[in-house]
């Protein structure tokens, strides 16, 4: 088991290095306090969301992302994340909404990629 760092920055920079090592429990671990001391920092709720989605807890990734985007509704990262956790419940035209909104809003490869499968698998599927 890792040591806490104690400063909330410290705690948060942690979370962040162990979602990116792909631990997504760990991280989860970490952000604990930080959510419990302030549930409505859009940050945090970000990074809780990119853990949730990276443990596979669709639902929970879901609501973080409709957090941070009560909080900032111009977050076109939490608009992508959104989709992609709406994408992996298979709830694919509420995920196509919300990555057209995220191209809208930023063009970035990453965005349009992740629309193009949605349109693909819808095309394919149906809705």
């Amino acid at each position: 088991m890792t040591e806490q760092p104690a400063n909330p920055v410290e705690a948060f920079r942690h979370a962040e290095s162990l979602v990116a090592q792909r631990r997504p429990l760990d991280a989860l671990s970490a952000l604990g306090p930080l959510l419990d001391a302030d549930p409505d920092a859009p940050s945090v709720q970000l990074l809780a969301g990119r853990a949730y989605l990276g443990s596979a807890q669709f639902r929970r990734a879901e609501a973080a992302f409709r957090r941070v985007l009560e909080l900032d509704p111009t977050d076109h990262y939490a608009l992508f994340a959104l989709g992609k956790a709406l994408q992996r419940q298979s709830r694919l035209v509420e995920a196509q909404t919300q990555l057209r909104m995220a191209v809208a809003m930023s063009p970035l490869p990453e965005y349009q990629e992740a629309l193009g499968e949605v349109n693909a698998r819808i095309a394919v599927h149906g809705p």
